[in-house]
């Protein structure tokens, strides 16, 4: 049964995004602007109440299970993509927005195939199985017809859908992250009808009015930090929340009004969650404002089509950031104005030079304090702690740099993982004044479902035959403190 009634539906993720990163990010853009205290960001005054995050089987979940519980509005496993707690496919938000005629996206600034966007689309029993997810995302089920669900894609992770070895034909990703000989980048375009985009230019050059389905994804891998962003190279999340509204806003509205009810999109901040886990404070606050920067986008978009409700939360708080340490009661915002890099990209300078470790005090002493991080005083232990850190794993690296940052600034972390604290919840435009409280992240993802009057558990047995497994990937993995094999 297809709605009688047009309605707009956009579903905002801020991952890892908790209550003191908001208060951070505030404070930050308070005080180094001068700006009264009573300032408030463009999410304050749209907050209506908090989300419950825990999993089917942990109280700290991770993203795959904080996104089904909002796609299939269903509580699952940590790792589960678009499965059921008994690792069956779940109907999804989108595809049950599909079937109903409803347009539909999904934008991140992560890869497209990563737990967050590829549990709206696909169906896989672990999180890693990014090969089939990225067949999921493009293929169709036929069960749910003949199109793919998917009509608009942008974000990253080109090399998902590049065969191994790579096609070298002219506009085909260089890099492939595959196991296997699948070019789905060709396959999207000459099965389904994708346009395929991949370059700054392209995008630029993609009008309101051009055809969908359309698959943009402008980095191999996840796109790059904010702070880090050359911005002839990718655009913001913002640049491609407005593109996406644009395009989907056409292609619903040039079409009978009774044949395409709307759209359903849903938006990632995804690297927000990804500077927490490194402990990297100055990453972390750039991509918040970048995505309060795209939540303004979705207001401007809102307030001129009054039949679209925005919804806003995060799947989970990553990082257990804290604002202030013992013994002072005081954190210092203009430590992070100087930072000029995520600590990804400075210990993906720094980690090569370990071996040399002259050279590495060199570089540490001379740019990385002084003119990326915008610390000239630098003690002997903080000069230290980055080239040990340098020596390590990846993390330790990060982490030693981001400490620094954060130890000026007095900005404590708790852990390099998830905690288990409630988010904000976040509702703008049509229908939003009767959300208020603490809801459940299954209520959120009941919400949505309401909202676009679909059911996601109706598509669930048409999903019943997918394959949820993918060739050749190892299930298993060995405790370290136990020494016994596990499944992952």
């Amino acid at each position: 049964m297809r709605p009688t009634k047009r309605r707009n539906l956009i579903f905002m993720i801020s991952d890892g995004f908790g209550i003191a990163s908001e208060t951070m990010a505030r404070e930050y853009v308070q005080t180094t602007n001068n700006y009264p205290l009573e300032w408030a960001s463009t999410l304050d005054d749209l907050l209506v109440g908090t989300t419950c995050t825990h999993s089917s089987n942990s109280l700290v979940t991770d993203s795959a299970a904080g996104a089904t519980a909002f796609s299939c509005a269903q509580k699952t496993y940590n790792g589960a993509v678009g499965v059921n707690h008994e690792r069956k496919p779940c109907g999804t938000i989108l595809e049950a927005a599909k079937l109903a005629g409803y347009m539909t996206g999904l934008v991140s600034t992560s890869r497209i195939t990563h737990a967050t966007p590829g549990s709206f689309a696909a169906h896989v029993v672990h999180r890693d199985m990014e090969d089939l997810i990225a067949q999921h995302m493009v293929s169709s089920n036929s069960s749910l017809g003949p199109a793919p669900v998917v009509d608009l894609m942008m974000g990253g992770g080109r090399c998902y859908f590049a065969p191994q070895p790579p096609n070298e034909a002219a506009g085909n990703p260089t890099k492939s992250c595959r196991s296997d000989e699948l070019d789905l980048w060709q396959f999207a375009q000459q099965k389904y009808g994708y346009t395929a985009v991949s370059t700054r230019k392209q995008f630029d050059d993609l009008k309101a009015t051009d055809k969908l389905p359309l698959l943009g994804l402008f980095t191999d891998s996840h796109m790059s930090y904010e702070i880090d962003r050359d911005a002839a190279e990718e655009p913001s999340l913002t640049e491609m929340t407005q593109k996406a509204l644009d395009m989907l806003h056409t292609a619903t509205t040039a079409q009978n009004t009774s044949a395409v009810p709307g759209f359903f999109i849903m938006i990632e901040g995804a690297r927000i969650d990804m500077a927490a886990h490194d402990n990297d404070p100055a990453s972390h606050l750039h991509d918040i404002i970048e995505y309060w920067n795209a939540v303004t986008a979705v207001r401007r978009f809102i307030d001129t089509h009054p039949d679209t409700l925005m919804i806003g939360t995060s799947d989970h708080e990553t990082g257990g950031l804290t604002l202030g340490f013992d013994p002072e009661y005081v954190w210092h915002p203009n430590v992070l104005s100087p930072v000029k890099s995520s600590a990804e990209t400075i210990c993906s300078e720094i980690r090569p030079l370990s071996k040399d470790h002259r050279a590495l005090v060199n570089v540490v002493t001379t740019k990385v304090l002084p003119k990326l991080l915008g610390i000239t005083n630098a003690t002997r232990e903080e000069i230290n702690g980055i080239v040990d850190g340098a020596g390590g794993s990846s993390k330790a690296c990060k982490h030693a740099v981001g400490h620094v940052v954060s130890d000026r600034a007095h900005l404590g972390w708790t852990t390099g993982g998830h905690t288990g604290a409630d988010v904000g919840l976040y509702a703008y435009g049509a229908g939003s004044s009767g959300i208020r409280g603490n809801k459940d992240n299954t209520h959120v993802g009941q919400l949505l479902a309401d909202f676009l009057d679909v059911n996601p558990e109706s598509v669930t047995p048409m999903l019943a035959h997918l394959k949820t497994v993918q060739d050749d990937f190892d299930e298993t993995a060995t405790d370290e403190k136990t020494g016994k094999t596990v499944r992952v």
